[in-house]
């Protein structure tokens, strides 16, 4: 067994190759899907990606994401699906942004950490 934890692979995101929720995605979908005939473009798909990933996670220049996916590109998020509307339940993500405009909701980074945190053969490293 503690052989194996020393093989185990190491993965780094790097927060000053991107500066958007987009670039994020596209970040990850080339360093998880090289091979892949589509790339992560939405929270459920990016989380859907990570079952079955085992590695350590180094997220380098995290600070930066944290300032580039934090408050006001959290709040576009929402009012742009709010605007779109279907196929999303407004109501929830009003919801969302009434918290997150109280002071009590996740900013996006917040809520990219949770996800990779919820996959136990995952190990994060903010950097």
């Amino acid at each position: 067994m503690e052989h194996e934890k020393i093989n185990k692979k190491i993965t780094v995101i790097d927060g000053s190759h991107f500066s958007d929720l987009k670039g994020f995605y596209e970040e990850f979908s080339q360093l998880f899907m090289k091979d892949e005939d589509w790339k992560v473009g939405t929270l459920d798909g990016f989380d859907d990606i990570l079952y079955g990933v085992e590695t350590d996670i180094t997220w380098k220049n995290s600070q930066k994401s944290k300032e580039d996916l934090g408050f006001d590109v959290t709040k576009e998020f929402y009012e742009n699906k709010i605007k779109q509307g279907k196929p999303f339940n407004v109501k929830l993500i009003q919801q969302k942004l009434d918290e997150l405009i109280e002071g009590n909701g996740p900013t996006l980074f917040e809520i990219l950490i949770e996800i990779i945190e919820s996959h136990k053969n995952i190990t994060l490293i903010l950097d």
